[in-house]
């Protein structure tokens, strides 16, 4: 959805300039029963073809403007939206309040766009996202791939250590378990550069280059290092890795904590890299 909207597509043009005019606006994208049954009045617009400067003449309006699914056609504007009210909502203003509960009844992307605070948010399901620019896009990027490379090196610390333990024969569980604690992170915070690079639009791709290349090869470490030393023990015997992806942040800090949440035993816990106990 955030790729539909993403800077240098029309409806992305559109919310732009409404925000340069100082307008607020609440657009709602697509038709059906369920947006009929609540859309009361307006003004009927099914021959109007979209384009940005006309859905920001629209904007003007006080009312709800309702474009097609494929957002090629304005259907109408100046509607007055009356979703279920009793539905939850955690907004303020009547026309934020108005978005979510849309959002949350009719299953369509919403935009609300904030006069007062100069930006735009598209509601869906359950979500809410600002639609921020290019420039602040790729400047929370740019932090974000930062802290990647950092913790990319920490992976590769642990990694060695490891490695060095596992020729003398001092594994320990808590050795192992800080790997794959890092790599659980490192996965984190990929996702979160990769959900913002998708509102880049076609100019996500470098960004992409750049996260899989830092990215590469640490799922297969964190699959290795699992299926080697807790192939036996605990909730990662069975869940492998993915038993670490809901757990709590502080859980992926605190190495003696996680392996008795997870039940594989102490951390100082000497194990070989097929996974049986050496010693107590």
């Amino acid at each position: 959805m955030l790729s539909r909207m993403a800077p240098g597509t029309g409806i992305r043009t559109a919310v732009e300039r409404i925000v340069q005019q100082g307008n607020g606006a609440l657009v709602v994208i697509g038709w059906g029963p369920g947006i009929e049954r609540i859309a009361a009045g307006g003004i009927d617009l099914r021959d109007s073809d979209f384009t940005p400067a006309m859905l920001a003449e629209l904007a003007k309006m006080d009312g709800a403007i309702i474009v097609d699914d494929e957002i090629r056609k304005i259907l109408r504007a100046n509607v007055h939206m009356l979703p279920d009210p009793v539905i939850a909502t955690e907004e303020t203003g009547a026309r934020f309040r108005t978005a979510e509960r849309l959002a949350r009844s009719t299953g369509c992307p919403i935009i609300a766009i904030s006069e007062e605070r100069r930006t735009g948010f598209v509601f869906y399901g359950e979500r809410k996202q600002p639609l921020r620019s290019a420039t602040e896009l790729m400047v929370r990027i740019n932090q974000e791939i930062q802290t990647l490379e950092r913790f990319r090196g920490r992976l590769a610390e642990a990694e060695e250590h490891l490695d060095r333990l596992k020729v003398s024969g001092e594994v320990t569980l808590g050795a192992a378990l800080t790997v794959l604690q890092r790599a659980e992170l490192l996965r984190r915070i990929g996702m979160r550069v990769e959900h913002l690079a998708v509102g880049l639009g076609d100019e996500r791709h470098m960004v992409e280059l750049q996260l899989s290349d830092i990215m590469e090869g640490v799922q297969e470490l964190g699959a290795k290092v699992s299926r080697d030393y807790f192939w036996n023990r605990g909730d990662l015997a069975s869940g492998g890795m993915e038993v670490l992806h809901n757990r709590p942040l502080q859980d992926l800090y605190d190495t003696e904590r996680l392996c008795r949440i997870l039940g594989v035993g102490s951390a100082d816990t000497r194990v070989n890299p097929a996974g049986h106990r050496l010693a107590g």
